[in-house]
């Protein structure tokens, strides 16, 4: 019976090679019946790549529509070449291909392809954070105006902001939704505000200044800085509207008084 530190000793031996090719195979392994330990230990590391970048495609469907399968795959697999995953939960691989995909040298005529990937890892962490009641509208009727602007905000745990310096949001949205895509002739700038007030998680588009507003207050900032914030990023912020609108969003969980 092996004990616990020879478990974790061969495991240190035996993954590193799973998602490196150019490795030997690890010393000390055995294959059942006398079968070819490398042949073996080969098909095991193709089989891991392979779940890995499928893992990926499942995360990041968007991207591969815009890419094509076969530049996705070639693109996930230096990925994964690159960056071992550090838990066993499968949608947790993948953090880090958004900002891969901004140092990939063939996807450099896509500018704006990495900030798709953000909103959808955005989606899939909003879609498995933890449940909470979204803030009621009715919170607000018990605050003191003269302390408004010192109130505080518990973000909602689904709650995500994605900054984009092209139409980001535009394009997952037509890459996520079935049917044909059409040409996209817009290049401004999208921010992206994720939710999940209910069951389903919803992909919005942020007005000018309404992510640094809610940047701001998701970071703690009290309520008067924060919209000090936005109006500083542009003029045009509308303060009820955002407050409305995150409202009915379900960015926060909760108000804090006298914080």
């Amino acid at each position: 019976m092996r004990s616990e530190q020879g478990t974790v000793d061969y495991a240190t031996a035996f993954a590193p090679g799973l998602t490196n090719p150019e490795l030997a195979t690890p010393e000390g392994i055995a294959a059942a019946h006398g079968k070819g330990v490398v042949k073996r230990y080969n098909v095991y590391r193709n089989n891991v790549t392979v779940s890995l970048i499928d893992a990926l495609t499942a995360i990041y469907p968007a991207v591969q529509r815009i890419t094509g399968v076969e530049f996705f795959r070639a693109m996930a697999r230096f990925h994964v070449r690159a960056t071992p995953p550090a838990s066993p939960l499968l949608f947790e691989y993948g953090r880090d291909f958004p900002s891969f995909i901004e140092t990939y040298e063939y996807a450099r005529d896509m500018p704006w392809l990495a900030d798709t990937a953000r909103i959808e890892r955005a989606w899939l962490d909003a879609y498995h954070a933890a449940d909470a009641a979204p803030l009621a509208a009715e919170a607000f009727a018990s605050i003191d105006p003269g302390s408004l602007a010192q109130v505080r905000f518990v973000p909602h745990p689904a709650a995500r902001i994605v900054r984009s310096r092209y139409p980001a949001v535009a394009i997952f949205a037509m890459n996520r939704a079935p049917g044909p895509v059409t040409p996209l002739r817009s290049s401004d700038a999208e921010d992206a505000l994720v939710t999940r007030p209910g069951d389903d998680v919803i992909v919005s588009r942020l007005p000018a200044g309404g992510a640094a507003f809610l940047v701001a207050l998701i970071e703690g900032m009290p309520l008067g800085a924060a919209a000090q914030t936005a109006f500083e990023e542009s003029d045009t912020f509308d303060l009820a509207a955002n407050l409305a609108a995150m409202i009915s969003a379900g960015v926060f969980a909760a108000v804090q008084l006298g914080v």
